[in-house]
């Protein structure tokens, strides 16, 4: 991969010392298109080595695995809504297809001419009845691959001890397992809650966006393997510029509830490298709706420290010299 210099003040890599590197690089996942095939969590373990787990289905949901952690760092989010379908103010499900179609081909023809029939009228949110004569029912599902954020400002490198959790030249964050020490102070860092120590051995791990595959020039396994290209890699400011305009395409379709998340590069934590396109509320899928880097107060902090220490020394000094003068 070439490379090419970068001293923009929010690039990371520059930040942290290249003077050349890579462009920064990202991924952007369009939940709208998600499947939830769980390709993307089977191609993260397989080629990073990532131990099985959450095999016990509890016949309740498909969401076996529950959540990211330190062996599951790609996780597919089943979330099941009582949601009216096919109408402009309530956005849209998996089940949605004459919307999502709409929004594919670009057009901008109301959903509720689109979509409605005399089997399926647009109906409130509180109406609940049993399925409909063309099979669709007052549920919806939202599934959305869900996974590290890469962030612009990552409080899990302010606390590292060991160095364990470095910057790459491609913008991203990696640990490094053989030196860390299982201290455990970038599990409440990170503002996401992403970061987990294994049971076994103690040590943190996260998604590295597979850091091998990138210095090989190659993408993600995760991105590779997802059928849907739901998620997609590339280079951080062409992926925002696509999800603005699969945003202003779901928007002219009528679907009014799609959001991004994680991509303004001026919100709590800079930006996300790994950013969203959403189809309800971040507390919908679980996600903090205003993430804020969470050493954001330590300089200020660690200045006050420094000034009561000298306060106290400065009294300690002038009570021992008035104690030998008394003498």
């Amino acid at each position: 991969m070439a490379l090419a210099p970068h001293h923009h003040p929010a690039d990371p890599a520059s930040s942290v010392g290249y003077a050349e590197h890579p462009p920064r690089m990202g991924f952007f996942t369009d939940t709208s298109v998600c499947i939830g095939c769980k390709a993307c969590e089977v191609a993260c373990k397989e080629w990073n080595g990532v131990p099985a787990d959450a095999l016990d289905l509890t016949g309740m949901s498909y969401d076996n695995t529950g959540g990211l952690g330190a062996d599951n760092w790609r996780h597919v989010a089943f979330i099941e809504q009582r949601r009216p379908l096919g109408t402009a103010h309530t956005g849209v499900g998996h089940d949605d297809v004459d919307v999502l179609a709409l929004a594919e081909q670009g057009s901008a023809t109301p959903p509720e001419q689109a979509s409605a029939t005399p089997t399926s009228p647009p109906r409130d949110d509180a109406a609940a009845g049993p399925p409909q004569p063309d099979g669709r029912t007052e549920l919806r599902w939202l599934m959305a691959s869900d996974v590290c954020k890469h962030c612009t400002e990552a409080a899990c490198l302010d606390v590292c001890p060991t160095g364990s959790l470095f910057r790459t030249e491609f913008g991203t964050v990696v640990v490094q397992e053989d030196i860390c020490n299982g201290c455990g102070y970038c599990i409440p860092a990170c503002p996401y809650g992403v970061i987990d120590q294994r049971k076994d051995d103690g040590r943190a791990w996260k998604c590295t966006m597979c850091y091998d595959r990138l210095g090989a020039g190659m993408e993600p396994a995760c991105a590779k393997a997802c059928p849907t290209d739901s998620i997609q890699y590339g280079q951080l400011d062409e992926l925002r510029e696509r999800a603005d305009a699969r945003l202003r395409t779901l928007h002219d379709a009528g679907v009014d509830d799609a959001r991004l998340y994680g991509r303004d590069p001026h919100d709590g934590v800079g930006g996300d490298g790994a950013f969203f396109l959403l189809l309800d509320e971040p507390e919908t899928y679980g996600l903090p709706p205003d993430p804020t880097v969470t050493t954001r107060d330590l300089p200020s902090m660690w200045r006050r420290v420094g000034f009561a220490a000298g306060a106290l020394a400065a009294a300690a000094v002038a009570a021992f010299v008035t104690t030998r003068r008394s003498r």
